[in-house]
């Protein structure tokens, strides 16, 4: 039967520029719940023979952030690599959609799969970059880093709009919550902190490839801290169950094409029957203490 499993796909280390050891940084997620974890150092993957953390509750998946920039104005590009079995080589084009295409066709020869990281870092690109590509089957929709950016700005778009624009298109595409964490001694807000955002993946086990694979299919939800105890849909309807945290009140946003509001739910059991017209739902579950989740988007067939 399968279960839910925290874990974060972007996180970084000494191995490139974290603060601390990848040891180390185990140790905080396992922790503080965490069941699985990416290291995503730069250019970098970070292996650790598990047994020398003296623990086994926490899955390692390997991973890297493949960090290229389009040669024509320098526009960073990061992509998550996840489940590789090799080292992925930063590759450069000319523009962004080549720098974006060929690395996350370097991701998939290595064996795993490709998350487009934070494109509103340094605003290098957004949908009309991204959609131009494929093969990778996730972007972050919320990366908790600073200078992410993740609700854009005047003349900007925000990683929601992005999402919806390429669904709208037609695009299956996955949104993840990352922390992007780099900085596990000083907490603080400006700081690059662990824990603020996360995925939960539904998986028969915790083991790399059924994560993976889980990930892949999109059998999963993010959070920066809404937890959802149930999460499904039928030809004829989408059904969420919150988890009740403290005394937090709920609103959930059922979305569809072109990023509309197609309905609002202040229960702990939101649903949304699908209409005729409908091309995909996903829905943003909001608590009143700034917490979020995000499902994945459901096609009508």
């Amino acid at each position: 039967m399968a279960k839910w499993y925290k874990g974060n796909i972007h996180t970084h280390t000494t191995k490139s520029d974290g603060d601390e050891d990848p040891e180390k940084v185990c140790e905080w997620f396992e922790n503080h719940g965490y069941d699985f974890l990416v290291l995503s150092d730069h250019n970098h993957l970070t292996i650790l023979d598990h047994g020398e953390l003296g623990r086994t509750s926490l899955t390692l998946i390997p991973g890297e952030e493949v960090t290229a920039f389009a040669s024509s104005n320098m526009a960073p590009v990061h992509i998550g690599a996840i489940g590789i079995k090799e080292t992925v080589k930063p590759l450069v084009c000319e523009d962004i959609v080549g720098t974006l295409q060929v690395n996350i066709d370097s991701i998939v020869e290595a064996g795993g799969i490709a998350c487009i990281n934070h494109p509103n870092f340094r605003w290098a690109f957004d949908h009309r970059e991204m959609i131009k590509t494929h093969g990778a089957c996730m972007f972050e929709v919320h990366n908790a880093a600073g200078g992410s950016h993740n609700a854009g700005g005047f003349g900007k778009f925000s990683t929601s709009e992005m999402w919806d624009y390429m669904l709208s298109h037609n695009k299956i595409i996955y949104g993840a919550a990352t922390d992007d964490s780099h900085n596990y001694h000083d907490f603080s807000p400006e700081m690059y902190n662990p824990g603020r955002g996360w995925i939960m993946v539904r998986s028969k086990s915790n083991t790399p490839s059924e994560l993976v694979q889980a990930m892949e299919a999109g059998n999963f939800y993010s959070s920066t801290g809404v937890l959802l105890d149930d999460l499904k849909n039928d030809p004829t309807e989408v059904y969420i169950s919150i988890q009740q945290q403290g005394d937090c009140v709920y609103h959930t946003k059922f979305i569809g094409e072109n990023g509309l509001v197609l309905k609002e739910d202040f229960s702990l059991n939101p649903h949304y029957e699908f209409q005729e017209n409908d091309i995909y739902v996903r829905a943003e579950v909001i608590d009143s203490d700034s917490g979020k989740a995000w499902t994945q988007p459901y096609f009508i067939e």
